[in-house]
């Protein structure tokens, strides 16, 4: 089992940036991929950014793309995502999650965190 908490989230102006962090605990080592996907109200979940458990490789959609970064500090089992010029657009709950497989698909996530909410305002 996988363990995991998500903190960061809040309320911020158009413009302005958050850093999401996910803490991981229990088996951590079976997961090779880590991501952060996001659930707007309505919708469905998706893929926000993704990276391996090496680092070698990352995703990020393409709304995100050079706005938003993942990292990962394996020494202390935790995962964040950088955020910034963020937009109203980027309302949603925010969700780590921990697996294996493609890492752009939300069924290759085995373990997910409970959500944290992430509000820009215009």
């Amino acid at each position: 089992q996988v363990q995991l908490i998500e903190s960061g989230g809040g309320l911020v102006q158009a413009g302005g940036s958050l850093r999401l962090s996910c803490a991981a605990s229990g088996r951590t080592f079976s997961s090779s991929i880590m991501g952060w996907f996001r659930q707007a109200p309505g919708k469905e979940r998706v893929v926000v950014a993704a990276m391996t458990r090496s680092g070698s490789f990352t995703y990020y959609t393409d709304s995100v793309k050079g706005r938003f970064t993942i990292s990962r500090d394996n020494a202390k089992n935790t995962i964040s995502l950088q955020m910034n010029s963020l937009q109203p657009e980027d309302t949603a709950v925010y969700y780590c999650a921990a697996g294996a497989g493609v890492m752009t698909i939300a069924r290759s996530y085995e373990y997910w965190g409970q959500g944290t909410q992430v509000t820009v305002s215009s």
